[in-house]
């Protein structure tokens, strides 16, 4: 019997294993794939830095808005502050001034309130503005009669 030797074709004997070519197209595409990957990630971890940034602002500025509106007294003008934990607050108090013929029939005083938190993030500064009018018992001698 004689034997049969198979022949690829380029015209070499069939050998086990793969080519070099195979090799480097398979690293190729592993690369590109962890590449992928590892961008995925660290986009999925800066969203959650970031979102954990806007989370704690938020919570600044709930805190910071109640104690504004639960004072006794408002002064118009703008106040700033330092959180311990980096956040800045700038809070702008404006009491609105509505026409003269209905000014006389509120019985009440409206104030504006602008409250603006800021924090350093990387090389940027991120920030987001909160705003509220609050309806305040008229003063008789406010000065703004």
């Amino acid at each position: 019997m004689e034997r049969v030797r198979v022949e690829d074709r380029l015209g070499l004997g069939s050998h086990g294993g793969f080519t070099l070519i195979e090799t480097l197209v398979a690293i190729a595409i592993l690369s590109i794939s962890l590449t992928v990957i590892f961008q995925l990630f660290s986009g999925g971890l800066k969203s959650s830095r970031l979102s954990d940034e806007y989370t704690s602002g938020i919570f600044h500025s709930r805190e910071k808005m109640e104690e504004i509106l639960l004072a006794e007294e408002l002064t118009d003008g703008v106040t700033e502050g330092e959180f311990e934990d980096g956040f800045r607050w700038r809070a702008e108090i404006l009491r609105l001034e509505p026409e003269e013929e209905v000014e006389a029939r509120l019985p009440f005083d409206t104030i504006s309130i602008n409250l603006d938190i800021e924090w350093d993030a990387g090389r940027s500064t991120k920030h987001f503005e909160i705003s509220t009018i609050k309806i305040a018992e008229k003063l008789k001698n406010s000065g703004f009669e």
